[in-house]
C-alpha cells in the first residue's frame, strides 16, 4: 500500500489499518517442519536480542538488533532495527516464532503488530511468539528523515496540494515539492538511501530469524510485505517453513520485468487504479442498496448514489468545503476503503457531510499501542526511499499529467490518485545498491499460501493470482470480500485456513473461496464466512 499523503492523523489511521508446506506422507508439526541448509552464507554476525517489556507491566517485549548497513560489507557501518514481540499465550504448546510485516512500504511493525495483534487467529496467538520490526529506514529503526525537525517536515507537507494536484499551478507546486524533498534527502544521509531495499530487509529478516533461534522462517506479510516475503523465498528458499502472503503485489509489476526504463508508474503497472475504482463502485452500489440508517450517503439506489458521488466531486472541483478539496476527498475515499468496519460507514458519513456543505469531523483515532514510540515519525520520504529505490518509475515529472489522464479514462478519480502516488520517484536521488529483480520461481522448502481479496482498493486480486502462478509452489486462497488485506478485514474462514496452515502445514483445498464475516453496512454478523472449493488438501496432516 502506498504512503498516505496528508496529516499525521491520517498516517496514524493508515497505521491502524494496517503475511507452506510440502505435500508429504508423514505427519510433522512444529519445528520439525523447518528444513536445514541451502541458504546463502550469512551477511554478518547474528544480532543479540535483549528482550525487555516495552512498557512497565505491558504484554509486549521490545529489543534492538544491530545489522550491517551493507550486507556485502558486514564489517562496515551498522544500523539499528526496532523489534517487538508478543510471546505465545500457551507456552506448553508453543511451536516457534511467526514474523509479521505490516506492509507499506513504510509500515512500522512495532506499532502495527500490537495494534492488530488480536486479529491473528487464536491458535496462532496461542502457539507462536509473534515478532515484528520497523524495517530499516522506517519508524523507530535507523530511519530516513530528511528534515531537521518536525516543524520543518510539517511546513513542507503543507506547501503542496493534498491528495494529488489539479491544474497546471498545482502540478508545478507538487513536482517542485518532491524535487525539494529529493534534495533534502540527498544531503542528509545518501548512503542510507541506497541500502533500504527489499533485498536488504529480506537479509535483515533472515538475521532476525537466526537471532530468535528458528531453523526455518514462519512468516506472514500483508501488502508490500508480500514482495518482501517473495524476495525472502527466492533468496533463502530452503528456509521457508511457512509463508502467508495476503493482498499481493505482482512481483513483475514491482520490478517492471527488471527494466530500468518504465513507461508506467508502479501502481498503474499493478492495476491499483482499476481495483480502487472497482472497489469504490462496489461501495457506492452497496450503499445505494440500503437505507441512510446504514449508509448515510445512500441516494436510494445504486445508480442514484453513483450519480450523487459524481456530482459531489464536480462541486468540490469548483468549490472546496473548508479544507476538503476534490483531490483531498478522492484520496480520503480511496484510503477509507482499506478497512470495511468502521471505515466504510465513516466514509459514507463524511461524504454526506460534504454533500450538505459541512466540513466533516475527523474520524476517531484508535488508542495507541503500549510501546515506547506509539506514533513515530513516518514522513513520506521513508516509504519513498524503499519504493523509488526498488521499483522503477518514470523519471520525467512532466509525463505524469498525461499518465493521469489515461488512468482517469480507465479508472476515473481513482486513476488520478494512483498516478500521482509515485510521482515523488521522478526526482528521487538514489537507486538501491542491492535490488532483487527475480526470478520468482525458486523451489521453496514448503509451499506458500497466497491470499487475495476480490475488492481491494490497493492490490488487485489479479496480483494475487499472478503471485500464486509465479512462485514455484503456492496455493491461492480467495477472499470474496472487501478492503485491503483479509487480516484487517476478518473472515473466520480465512483465519481457519491460515491458522491451520501456519500450525501444521495443511493448505486449503485448491479453489477454496471464503467470504467476510460481516458484509459492508450489515447490521449484524451473519452465519457466513463459508468456504467453497474442490480438490484435496496439499498440506501435512497433524
Amino acid at each position: 500500500m502506498p504512503p498516505i499523503r496528508g496529516s499525521r492523523a491520517g498516517r496514524r489511521r493508515h497505521a491502524a489499518v494496517v503475511a507452506a508446506l510440502v505435500t508429504c506422507s508423514t505427519a510433522l508439526t512444529g519445528q520439525d517442519l523447518a528444513v536445514a541448509g541451502g541458504a546463502p552464507a550469512p551477511s554478518g554476525p547474528v544480532p543479540r536480542l535483549e528482550w525487555n517489556p516495552c512498557v512497565r507491566g505491558g504484554e509486549f517485549d521490545c529489543a534492538t538488533a544491530k545489522v550491517p548497513l551493507d550486507h556485502d560489507d558486514p564489517d562496515g557501518r551498522t544500523i539499528e532495527l526496532a523489534v517487538v514481540r508478543r510471546e505465545a499465550t500457551d507456552p506448553g504448546r508453543r511451536i516457534g516464532t511467526l514474523f509479521f510485516n505490516p506492509g507499506g512500504p513504510g509500515g512500522p511493525g512495532t506499532v502495527q503488530m500490537p495494534q492488530n495483534y488480536e486479529k491473528f487467529p487464536r491458535e496462532v496467538r496461542e502457539r507462536f511468539d509473534i515478532v515484528s520490526w520497523d524495517p530499516r529506514g522506517i519508524g523507530s529503526s535507523t530511519a530516513v528523515n530528511c528534515f531537521a525537525n518536525p516543524g520543518e517536515a510539517a511546513a513542507w507537507n503543507a506547501g503542496k496540494p493534498a491528495g494529488f494536484p489539479v491544474g497546471e499551478k498545482e502540478r508545478a507546486a507538487f513536482t517542485a515539492a518532491y524535487e525539494d524533498l529529493a534534495r533534502r534527502c540527498e544531503r542528509r544521509d545518501p548512503e542510507l538511501l541506497r541500502h533500504v531495499s527489499t533485498t536488504d530487509t529480506a537479509r535483515d529478516l533472515d538475521l532476525l530469524r537466526r537471532a530468535v533461534g528458528e531453523p526455518g522462517l514462519t512468516y506472514q506479510g500483508i501488502s508490500y510485505g508480500t514482495i518482501l516475503g517473495a524476495t525472502y523465498a527466492d533468496l533463502f528458499p530452503d528456509k521457508v517453513r511457512a509463508m502467508v502472503l495476503d493482498s499481493n503485489i505482482d512481483p513483475e509489476a514491482w520490478t517492471n520485468h527488471a527494466s530500468d526504463d518504465p513507461r508506467l508508474p508502479t501502481f498503474l503497472r499493478m492495476g491499483s487504479d482499476r481495483t480502487a475504482a472497482a472497489t469504490l463502485d462496489r461501495f457506492l452500489t452497496l450503499c445505494g442498496s440500503t437505507t441512510t440508517a446504514r449508509c448515510a450517503f445512500s441516494a436510494g439506489s445504486p445508480k442514484a448514489t453513483r450519480t450523487k458521488f459524481d456530482q459531489l466531486m464536480q462541486r468540490l472541483r469548483k468549490q472546496p468545503v473548508g479544507a476538503w478539496t476534490y483531490a483531498g476527498t478522492v484520496a480520503d475515499a480511496v484510503n477509507s476503503l482499506y478497512v470495511v468496519h468502521p471505515g466504510w460507514t465513516h466514509l459514507a458519513g463524511r461524504l454526506q457531510d460534504l454533500w450538505r456543505g459541512r466540513a466533516p469531523e475527523p474520524a476517531p483515532l484508535p488508542p495507541p499501542p503500549a510501546v515506547p514510540h506509539p506514533d513515530p515519525y513516518l514522513g513520506e520520504e521513508q516509504a519513498a526511499a524503499v519504493l523509488c529505490g526498488d521499483s522503477p518509475n518514470p523519471r520525467d515529472p512532466q509525463v505524469y499529467h498525461g499518465l493521469e489522464e489515461a488512468a482517469a479514462a480507465r479508472a476515473g478519480d481513482a486513476g488520478r490518485f494512483w498516478t500521482w502516488a509515485a510521482e515523488g520517484c521522478a526526482t528521487w536521488p538514489a537507486v538501491a545498491a542491492d535490488r532483487y529483480t527475480g526470478p520468482w520461481d525458486k523451489p521453496t522448502a514448503h509451499p506458500v499460501l497466497v491470499v487475495g481479496t476480490t475488492y481491494d482498493p490497493s492490490t488487485p486480486y489479479t496480483n494475487a493470482q499472478a503471485m500464486a502462478e509465479k512462485l514455484a509452489d503456492a496455493r491461492l486462497l480467495t477472499h470474496d470480500g472487501y478492503g485491503h488485506t483479509a487480516l484487517i478485514n476478518p473472515s473466520s474462514c480465512v483465519n481457519t485456513h491460515t491458522g491451520r496452515y501456519l500450525v501444521d502445514g495443511t493448505l486449503p483445498p485448491a479453489g477454496t473461496t471464503c467470504r467476510p464475516d460481516t458484509p459492508p453496512f450489515s447490521p449484524s454478523k451473519p452465519s457466513g464466512g463459508i468456504a467453497t472449493g474442490g480438490g484435496g488438501t496439499a498440506g501435512i496432516a497433524s
